[in-house]
């Protein structure tokens, strides 16, 4: 039978332990970065920072096709900031390195890419209908109409503009993780059912020892 003195020795390690843990989980999140990419046109636009808003500067933006292959690389500049025009139309995963232990990485989807980026095939098969129908395609800019692809450039523009501030909300709650006080709340929690559990524990031994005392 565990006796009051060793709960206390019990007690006061796993409060060690706990702060230990949390310095640990604070550390970690200080080494933790944050990469938010968006494709304007054919244009893709990153952002980089430490948790906290501190942004990273110098930071090696590495960016690979949807087969691992390496298309392009380059560092972000003094506001955390990196772009580059988008080399095909691929799907894409943006990698983050700003120095030992940090990294993050964020990925495009094909069909977030070639708002502005029109394939081969499609502009032979445009010239070919400018060439068989010049009057018609003359008498159609003559009056201001736009093509379909026109069209469909100017409201996946339009889109990408007005969704960005929600895919960066978005980004920086994923990427948050639990904060210092809910670590601390709930090691608060956890100590309190130790202290509970060491109570009941002494107050059931008292009973057995000194019967007489036992309420009814």
């Amino acid at each position: 039978m565990i006796g009051n003195h060793e709960w206390r020795k019990r007690a006061l390690g796993f409060m060690a332990f706990a702060l230990i843990f949390a310095i640990m989980v604070g550390t970690a999140r200080a080494h933790r970065v944050i990469i938010f990419a968006w494709v304007e046109g054919d244009t893709v636009y990153t952002e980089s920072k430490f948790p906290g808003g501190k942004k990273v500067k110098k930071g090696e933006v590495i960016v690979f096709d949807q087969e691992g292959n390496q298309l392009l690389k380059g560092k972000t500049n003094d506001q955390g900031e990196f772009s580059f025009k988008t080399p095909k139309k691929t799907a894409m995963k943006i990698v983050l390195r700003a120095g030992t232990g940090h990294r993050a990485e964020w990925t495009i989807p094909l069909e977030e890419i070639g708002a502005g980026i029109v394939d081969q095939n499609e502009i032979a098969t445009t010239r070919k209908t400018v060439l068989k129908e010049p009057n018609k395609q003359s008498r159609e800019i003559s009056r201001g109409k736009s093509s379909p692809d026109e069209i469909r450039m100017a409201v996946e523009r339009a889109l990408d503009k007005k969704l960005r501030p929600v895919m960066k909300m978005l980004a920086e709650a994923k990427d948050r993780g639990p904060t210092l006080r809910d670590v601390f709340g709930g090691i608060g929690y956890i100590i309190g059912l130790v202290g509970l559990g060491a109570y009941l524990r002494y107050r059931r031994r008292s009973t057995e020892t000194n019967p007489k005392k036992r309420v009814d």
